[in-house]
């Protein structure tokens, strides 16, 4: 900008700012503004000074973002927001988001086993600091004891924020640092619309967590060892995260009932960054099932900054499954996690009075039935909607009182249909699946007796009620079973593929246990959450993708203590290349969904084996500059990219491919009229024994071939890096894609010690 325009400029914006007040439309909206930072005029000390001067008031102006991100959020009018939108300076404007969570033995279901493989090797990560973008922390609990850990790294340079009922006395070795991040939500709040503002009787404004989810992401991450842990009970045993010695880092940027806003998110990347962490947990998506662009989602933003910096960022792939393409947080510099189940189970049983018995779950914990049979009731029977889901104020107490209840899931909180029941005077609830959920089943802390069953069984009491003059049946609750098999089993609700912004990277990329989780809890909520639960618990079982993420974010603290030298991109694969596909019966992992065999869109590489993934013989290593290639390839042009990278740059002459990122996994499209074949170019890095000759194995499916060159990589003291590339052709009259659209084979090198597997996805899909 030359200097001339600088007076003129600055009379311009002032003049704008104060306008802007005489417009019709004074609705405040918060926005997000990436800024050329190399732009600052000098006479302006710092950027803030040059924004607040030139861009916003500065009682407008919530965050400043100056490490994974450059420019600063503002409540402004929308005059105000066009006006700034124009400013040369300004490379985006979005438009800030809410975002919402995706809501004990699973590290020994990891391969995990006490002083053996990657617990010891690495002294479970003591060197390693997690941060967990979450509801905050409840930090009395004993998961957060830091008693025989070591000084708190030199290097940490985080703060522990007091508030309301947080003092920094609750920081410690194991905590080392909690912050809040809430002007987002506070302006979203002031601007009206459907966001409350926070309810100081039930939450706190300060990192203590009123909701329970970031307490138990962050002892599932890396939970210290918490001996007789159950809930009311279930689940009984030693509580552990998968990084026990790994240290803390708290940041919360969701509020109880109000979701997260992108703002905050954003602000809390720049803080963790900046503060040192060395691994981040966001259990965090859109829940719309609609993926942004790159350059508009601040999650994908704030991660590249961060993956950037060296640090590992660990997503959730949302809770929108069992449908396709619903897998969320799709940046390919993100590593994205799936649901599987462990191989525990909390058995409860529906017996009808013609004797049949009908399997489901439930973490019921009060009186038991005792076998004595009760009077069954559908009340969708009469066609209503809202009866049938058992709706608040939806249930005749003349129809239900004394009697067990059958509830559609659906449209309400599970455990809140149950309350719904209790209020209506009726005794138990049979909580049914519906087809969109088929026979996926998550164990809930039910106020009331009552059993979730799929949606065979929910049809077959619903069948019987209809058929039987009068229907009677019980509720038998059986605790918890141990080496439950087939399992992992992809739960029903975990994200699938393909990905919708850009199918060529296979996403999810690995899934985790993450359902009927045991970590610890908050002790402002009951174990259901709801506002009546008042039982208190220090540990919760919860499922969903959130639980799944802070799995792999405390295998990637494990991985980065063991391999301090290693890459985000060279852990990802480490946990890629050395996934399980196969199950506990040694057979090809199902699908909850549909008891089918599971495929790569529904499990990515496969299930986290984080005792393999210490040592995976060979890595596929991603740079900073292979990202910005890929986002050339995909038609970002230097100002769109330079919104992500914070720099300025040029895309090559000649336009990359996006299927030649050297990703772990192979995803191939073929237009329905176009090439019948197509290369891929992948790169690996030996960190395995020095000297080593690996070989390919190749698993194509029907109709498809699949060819490598070379036919071996060969790797010694001086040769750590070779390329080699891939050919894959499509016979279209032979292969059949499928109701995945897809088929899928795999790639394996071997040198006989080591097998580094990638998935291969063939699809046939024409450009939009």
């Amino acid at each position: 900008m030359a200097a001339t325009s600088l007076p003129f400029l600055l009379f311009l914006f002032t003049f704008f700012k104060f306008s802007a007040s005489q417009t019709a439309d004074q609705t405040l909206k918060t926005f997000l503004f990436r800024v050329d930072r190399n732009s600052k005029p000098s006479i302006f000390p710092t950027h803030y000074h040059w924004y607040a001067s030139e861009f916003a008031d500065p009682p407008q102006i919530l965050h400043v973002y100056d490490t994974v991100f450059h420019g600063f959020s503002a409540s402004l009018t929308p005059h105000q927001v066009a006006s700034i939108s124009s400013h040369p300076s300004v490379l985006a404007v979005i438009e800030d988001q809410r975002r919402h969570l995706h809501t004990t033995r699973s590290p020994q279901f990891l391969g995990l086993r006490n002083q053996r493989g990657l617990w010891s090797e690495s002294d479970y990560g003591s060197d390693v600091i997690v941060g967990v973008f979450d509801t905050g922390v409840w930090p009395e609990r004993r998961s957060f004891s830091d008693k025989h850990l070591g000084p708190i790294p030199r290097r940490w340079r985080g703060v522990c924020e007091t508030g309301v009922k947080f003092a920094k006395s609750n920081c410690n070795r194991k905590l080392v640092g909690a912050r809040f991040f809430i002007k987002g939500h506070e302006a979203a709040a002031n601007a009206g619309g459907p966001i409350s503002a926070i309810n100081d009787t039930v939450e706190y404004r300060s990192p203590r967590d009123a909701d329970g989810h970031g307490t138990h992401t962050a002892s599932t991450a890396a939970g210290r060892y918490a001996f007789e842990a159950s809930m009311s009970g279930y689940a009984s045993g030693i509580a552990k995260g998968v990084a026990p010695k790994a240290r803390l880092a708290v940041y919360k940027v969701c509020w109880k009932e109000s979701g997260c806003f992108d703002s905050d998110i954003l602000a809390a990347f720049d803080a963790a960054v900046n503060d040192g962490v060395d691994v981040i947990s966001i259990s965090i998506g859109g829940g719309d099932g609609i993926s942004s662009p790159y350059y508009l989602d601040p999650i994908a933003i704030g991660s590249y900054g961060a993956v950037a910096h060296g640090v590992f960022v660990s997503s959730s792939a949302g809770n929108d499954g069992p449908n396709g393409m619903s897998v969320t947080n799709l940046a390919p510099w993100l590593t994205t996690v799936g649901a599987g189940t462990i191989d525990r189970n909390f058995p409860a049983v529906v017996i009808l009075g013609d004797g049949r018995r009908l399997n489901g779950v439930s973490l019921y914990a009060g009186s038991p039935l005792k076998g004595k049979m009760y009077p069954v009731v559908y009340p969708g029977k009469s066609g209503m909607l809202s009866g049938s889901l058992c709706m608040e104020n939806s249930l005749d107490p003349r129809e239900v009182r004394g009697k067990i209840v059958i509830c559609d899931r659906g449209s309400s909180p599970r455990v809140a249909k149950g309350l719904v029941v209790k209020k209506a005077g009726g005794v138990g609830m049979i909580l049914a699946n519906g087809i969109s959920n088929g026979e996926g089943l998550v164990g809930d802390a039910h106020l009331i007796p009552t059993c979730a069953v799929g949606a065979d069984e929910g049809d077959a009491v619903k069948s019987y009620v209809s058929s039987t003059k009068t229907p009677t049946a019980t509720l038998d609750f059986e605790g918890t079973v141990i080496g439950i098999k087939p399992a992992p089993v992809v739960a029903s609700f975990s994200g699938r593929g393909p990905n919708g912004l850009n199918p060529e990277i296979l996403k999810p990329d690995l899934i985790a246990p993450g359902v009927n989780i045991l970590a610890a809890w908050t002790d402002a909520v009951g174990p259901t959450g709801l506002e009546t639960d008042s039982r208190k618990t220090e540990f919760n079982i919860l499922s969903g993708t959130s639980m799944a993420a802070p799995h792999v974010s405390g295998a990637a603290a494990l991985l980065k203590s063991a391999h301090p030298d290693w890459s985000p991109a060279a852990i990802r694969s480490a946990m890629m290349t050395t996934a399980s596909v196969t199950d506990n019966r040694n057979q090809t992992m199902t699908d909850e969904a549909t008891g089918k065999a599971s495929t790569a869109y529904d499990l990515g590489a496969g299930h986290l084996n984080l005792g393999r993934a210490m040592d995976p013989g060979l890595v596929y290593d991603i740079t900073n500059d292979d990202y910005v290639r890929f986002l050339c390839s995909v038609g970002y042009g230097p100002r769109v990219i330079q919104v992500i990278t914070r720099t300025p740059l040029n895309c090559p002459a000649k336009k990359p491919s996006p299927e030649n990122l050297n990703y772990p996994s192979i995803a191939a499209l073929f237009s329905t009229a176009g090439k019948s074949s197509k290369t891929f170019i992948r790169t690996v890095t030996n960190v395995g024994q020095p000297n080593a000759v690996y070989r390919p194995r190749i698993e194509a499916p029907r109709g498809v071939t699949v060819a490598v060159k070379p036919s071996r990589l060969v790797f010694n003291e001086a040769v750590k890096k070779r390329s080699f590339i891939v050919t894959v052709g499509v016979d279209r009259k032979n292969v059949v894609f499928g109701e995945a659209g897809a088929v899928f084979g795999s790639l394996y090198w071997s040198d006989g010690k080591y097998v580094v597997r990638s998935p291969i996805v063939v699809t046939q899909m024409d450009p939009l």
